[in-house]
């Protein structure tokens, strides 16, 4: 198990172009040429059913999944709220549904498990994790403990899809000790093999490394699926933030599991609401081809353009983005050559903007000190999206006004000013936790000083 990941021998097509140098656009719409004919063929329809969810068929069982998969990372914590929307979601066809034990502090895996626990079983799967990312828990027993304790959560007597949860963060040291060392993924094989576990996979974030080595080792293992954070800005641009590598982009990651024959499941495909919130220039350039369409209806369509994408997860805690995403989905429209050439094309901007890389997962939190981080961050990305940032040079006639706007709009969006970044005590509690691999005390320290009161002349 100590070894270091093998360098693939063999390129995909798109690793091949992509060594070549060809641009984004390019690459990413010859990408999306090729399998058109594949999707005709995988995605089904209930015929049936009065929906007309987009449907993929999972290699190794032949289950209809929907393309569009409900992320239970977000819920609104109201037991009636979750029951509408798990109602709706599966009256239209959605039958993913995505938890973990560390969501809402283990509160997710409960509304979740009462929701679907009233609905027929064969007409949901359910997928969790393995969130032993903490040390105490890579002891076996309690790891042990979390797994049966997600059954009785979820009311259910077999998981669909179960995942070791955010492979990559602590390197393959940290893989040893949660998977390999304690015998926890030996247990979890044995789990697949009785039945309990249907499908056996693993969510990725941070250190490329461990992602590298469980699919070289996929002779030893079958991996059923691999959940990866893709979008159409991290396909090229999740790799360079703030000019340090911290990742691996999404197009080598999807490339991988594509060549290694493992479907993917994609988090993220909205980057944490960010697309929602894209400066109104490049807003508009999509508005030019589509009017009608909103940022996130043109992100999910690239997500599920690509035929190796099993379900594509959403965290829809509100009915309307509940109803605009299953519309988006029912079918799902296959984004055009000329679509994806001016998506590549606005990720490329979008990667020069200064904004932080947060998704709002809120693995961070709750801060020792109180700090909002998720909402800190939210606001300093508005502003940039905004230009309100960066701020001009201290003696242009228009940064004092500028500071003020920043600070007036911190006000706004957080009333409550010991939430603010200048609470950061700078502990790094919250290094570890966040999957984008974040310095976080180094970011807060940034917006602590675009809040000091400017200079005066």
């Amino acid at each position: 198990m100590k070894k270091e990941p093998r360098n693939p021998e063999n390129l995909s097509r798109r690793d091949f172009l992509h060594r070549l140098g060809m641009g984004a656009g390019t690459a990413i719409a010859m990408s999306m040429m090729g399998p058109l004919r594949a999707l005709a063929q995988e995605e089904k329809k209930a015929d049936a059913s009065p929906n007309r969810m987009t449907y993929r068929v999972q290699h190794g069982s032949g289950e209809q999944i929907s393309l569009l998969g409900f992320g239970m990372m977000r819920l609104p914590d109201n037991q009636e709220e979750v029951n509408r929307l798990v109602d709706y979601a599966i009256e239209h066809g959605v039958n993913y549904f995505d938890t973990a034990p560390m969501y809402m502090g283990g509160r997710s895996e409960v509304l979740t498990g009462n929701a679907l626990s009233r609905h027929p079983r064969e007409k949901y799967y359910v997928a969790t994790k393995m969130s032993n990312q903490s040390q105490r828990l890579w002891d076996f027993d309690e790891a042990q403990r979390m797994y049966y304790q997600s059954f009785q959560r979820l009311k259910v007597d077999h998981i669909d899809y179960y995942l070791l949860h955010s492979i990559g963060g602590g390197g393959m040291d940290t893989l040893n000790g949660r998977f390999f060392d304690n015998h926890l993924l030996e247990f979890l094989l044995k789990e697949r093999e009785a039945g309990r576990i249907r499908h056996l996979g693993f969510s990725y974030h941070g250190d490329v490394r461990p992602f590298d080595w469980l699919l070289d080792h996929n002779d030893d293992y079958h991996w059923d699926f691999v959940q990866i954070q893709m979008n159409f800005l991290d396909w090229r641009h999740a790799s360079m933030r703030g000019g340090r590598r911290v990742d691996a982009d999404a197009e080598y990651l999807y490339n991988k599991c594509e060549k290694t024959g493992v479907q993917c499941v994609v988090m993220e495909p909205l980057r944490g609401g960010a697309f929602g919130r894209m400066a109104t220039e490049l807003t508009a350039k999509l508005k030019s081809v589509r009017p009608d369409d909103s940022t996130a209806r043109w992100a999910f369509r690239w997500v599920g353009s690509h035929p190796n994408i099993l379900t594509t997860l959403s965290g829809m805690n509100r009915m309307e983005h509940m109803v605009e995403n299953v519309e988006t989905f029912s079918p799902l429209e296959i984004c055009t050559e000329s679509e994806n050439t001016l998506l590549a094309e606005i990720a490329d901007e979008m990667a020069g903007y200064p904004t932080i890389p947060c998704t709002t997962c809120a693995y961070c939190m709750p801060c020792p000190y109180g700090v909002d981080i998720p909402g800190n961050f939210a606001y300093y990305n508005e502003a940039v999206n905004d230009h309100v940032l960066p701020l001009p040079d201290p003696t242009d006639a228009d940064y004092a006004a500028r500071k003020q706007q920043f600070a007036d709009g911190m006000r706004q969006a957080l009333p409550d000013v010991e939430k603010w970044a200048r609470s950061c005590a700078d502990c790094e509690e919250c290094l570890p936790k966040c999957p984008q691999q974040i310095r976080i005390p180094n970011q807060m320290a940034r917006i602590v000083e675009l809040l000091r009161a400017p200079r005066k002349r």
